[in-house]
């Protein structure tokens, strides 16, 4: 049985980019640092993203999966040739598993100077209530 899936930003898949000389980028993909910060109303999560443009990112809810893809805008002169370096991919990718008390529903993304930021509300079955108490 196939598990449904929500597009919650996409973007088209491109060839690798070229690295300077003609070479090809592999399928490999860096790991994202992430902070997940939780409240009482759900979680944030911060994705550092440098370099990658709103088109070249993708992201996805499976069920219970979030996948985080990427790809940097890397534009090199042509005429120039890099002696080293440190980096060599330019993609990256991060998946994580969400608990059931997240609304996959709702999620809200922003990207801004390199940074991914992800909203993912509580269900509002997870959500703290306050309960009244009745004074007879």
């Amino acid at each position: 049985m196939d598990k449904p899936t929500r597009e919650v930003q996409t973007a088209g898949k491109d060839a690798s980019p070229a690295r300077p000389g003609g070479a090809q980028y592999t399928d490999q993909a860096l790991t994202p640092p992430v902070d997940v910060v939780e409240d009482a109303g759900g979680i944030t999560l911060y994705a550092d993203l440098p370099g990658v443009p709103r088109d070249k990112l993708h992201l996805e809810v499976e069920a219970d999966t979030l996948t985080i893809e990427a790809e940097a805008a890397l534009t090199v002169p042509q005429d120039l040739v890099s002696s080293h370096t440190e980096v060599g991919l330019a993609r990256f990718r991060r998946v994580f598993t969400l608990s059931k008390e997240l609304d996959t529903e709702k999620v809200q993304a922003e990207l801004a100077h390199g940074v991914l930021k992800l909203r993912i509300p509580k269900a509002a079955h997870a959500q703290p209530r306050r309960i009244e108490v009745q004074v007879h």
